[in-house]
């Protein structure tokens, strides 16, 4: 590819939404005039992409250009408490002529259902659920963002209190953050978007690569003075270098260990789950479960071994019928078989609309999801085209959503 092509794929994440759309236009006309190769296309789909507006390297357009170039049938925009890359998002795929969802994840308060006090599917904290709003009909997209501005505020507040927290245990090794100089301006929190865990996760590598260089002292440092512990895999990938993704390795590392001793619970920034749903039946968004599972080897190299709610799920699937759900997101590649054989069949028994996505956040991961080419998930294939065909619909005519008379 020629540096010209190179230069407007970089210039996918320029700061300005219309120069990255502009540099998409130039390359799909390369694309289709035969300048740049065409992606082999398979039956895959992924609806669960992050961008810069939550947490990834990717703005809107530049994970829709990936998903594309990695021969993504379609694909979807998820990002955290946010809804404000989603017009970008359906513009690109315009220009791509590329089926595409919107939607959301938040996390929800339980505290207030039979699943106070147990550990659902939130790494971090007990009575918190990671929740998804699929398929947003376009004219509500502003409906759900201003709907989640207190709640991108109220988490600015305890983000605050966790770079406090980083302070008073860094701050002997020098190593210090500043919420309003170091982690906003990696986020686009002014345009919209959230500030995560992962921000202020993210500036701690940053400060810890500046402080002790990328290699073995960091190691060293991670392993023996902050006695964490790193896989075999994690201890490979930052004793190296010359790693190109080093600050997205070792932000890996410390959202599955290091994060527990900076984490504060999060609570006013949570919606009520039953707030959410509402939410969700007056905008006819899909609302959907985060099936987890417990992690014995974390996919993503970002979650120790932890048990989440297969000990319960059961009961767990009552509850979320109950609630009004309707329906349920999972990862092929996270699980055994023998984890998504038994959600596949709750799904069924409690009628719950069965979404697949592929969590991107990092350039480590993969666009395709091959576990998902399996004949087992073909029905996660038809129902992404469903959640399409609902969108497009319902953005034409409410009346015509998936769930309009639910």
């Amino acid at each position: 590819m020629n540096q010209y092509f190179l230069l407007q794929i970089e210039n996918l994440n320029n700061p300005k939404s219309e120069e990255r759309l502009n540099s998409l236009r130039v390359l799909k006309n390369a694309i289709d005039k035969g300048d740049i190769q065409k992606p082999l296309f398979f039956n895959d789909v992924n609806n669960h992409i992050h961008t810069n507006y939550s947490f990834s390297p990717y703005s809107p357009t530049k994970a829709l250009f990936m998903a594309y170039m990695n021969g993504l049938k379609t694909a979807g925009i998820m990002d955290h408490d946010s809804a404000a890359g989603c017009e970008e998002f359906i513009q690109a795929g315009a220009i791509l002529d590329m089926p595409i969802t919107c939607g959301i994840e938040v996390r929800v308060r339980m505290d207030k259902t039979e699943l106070n006090g147990i550990r659902i599917n939130n790494p971090d904290q007990d009575s918190v659920a990671y929740v998804a709003l699929h398929g947003i009909p376009h004219q509500h997209i502003k409906t759900i963002q201003d709907f989640m501005a207190p709640y991108r505020e109220a988490r600015n507040i305890r983000n605050q209190m966790m770079c406090n927290k980083i302070n008073d245990l860094f701050g002997k090794y020098d190593i210090f953050i500043d919420f309003e100089k170091d982690v906003l301006p990696l986020s686009l929190y002014q345009q919209g978007g959230s500030v995560t865990e992962r921000h202020i996760s993210y500036a701690l590598a940053l400060k810890m690569i500046d402080h002790f260089h990328k290699g073995k002292a960091l190691v060293s440092f991670y392993k023996q003075t902050l006695k964490l512990p790193l896989s075999e895999k994690n201890e490979n990938l930052l004793s190296d270098e010359n790693n190109p993704v080093y600050e997205f390795d070792l932000l890996g590392a410390i959202k599955s260990d290091l994060i527990s001793l900076f984490y504060v619970d999060a609570y006013d920034e949570c919606p009520d789950v039953k707030d959410i749903i509402a939410l969700c039946n007056k905008t006819k968004a899909i609302s959907a479960y985060a099936y987890l599972g417990d992690v014995k080897n974390s996919v993503t190299g970002d979650k120790k071994p932890q048990k989440f709610e297969d000990s319960y799920i059961d009961k767990l699937f009552y509850i979320l019928k109950e609630l009004g759900f309707n329906a349920v997101t999972y990862m092929p590649s996270r699980n055994t078989k023998e984890q998504l054989v038994r959600v596949k069949a709750l799904c069924e028994q409690y009628q719950l609309f069965q979404i697949s996505g592929e969590d991107i956040h990092s350039p480590r991961q993969n666009f395709v999801c091959k576990a998902m080419r399996d004949s087992f998930f073909d029905k996660l294939r038809e129902s992404t085209y469903a959640l399409i065909k609902h969108e497009q619909e319902a953005t034409k005519d409410i009346t015509k959503a998936m769930f309009y008379n639910k």
